[in-house]
């Protein structure tokens, strides 16, 4: 006959498949496997969805870092957009300077 008790919240198959023997209810053991459904999600990422939510995920993990890396992620996404008026303002100069010969 099967179980019939209710999902614990936060519940993750993979207490029963990769993770036998740790304890479900502790947290850093629900946090690794969170971080193994993120790691081994697959699916298209070259649509414009699979790209947001990559960010988000990028979003949501250097919100959960402190220190350096809290840093050097908020760096790296400063550097992305940087880059992103840098290119836009030489589109912009070579396209005013093409239009006046």
């Amino acid at each position: 006959m099967a179980e019939s008790a209710a999902v614990p919240p936060g519940w993750n198959p993979r207490f029963h498949e990769d993770l036998v023997g740790l304890d479900p209810y502790d947290p850093e053991a629900r946090a690794f496997a969170a971080h193994l459904d993120r790691m081994e999600r697959t699916g298209p990422t070259f649509t414009v969805e699979a790209c947001l939510d990559q960010m988000g995920d990028f979003a949501d993990s250097s919100s959960r870092v402190g220190g350096l890396r809290y840093w050097v992620s908020a760096l790296i996404a400063v550097l992305i957009v940087f880059g992103v008026i840098v290119t836009a303002w030489d589109i912009v100069a070579h396209a005013i300077a093409f239009l006046r010969g």
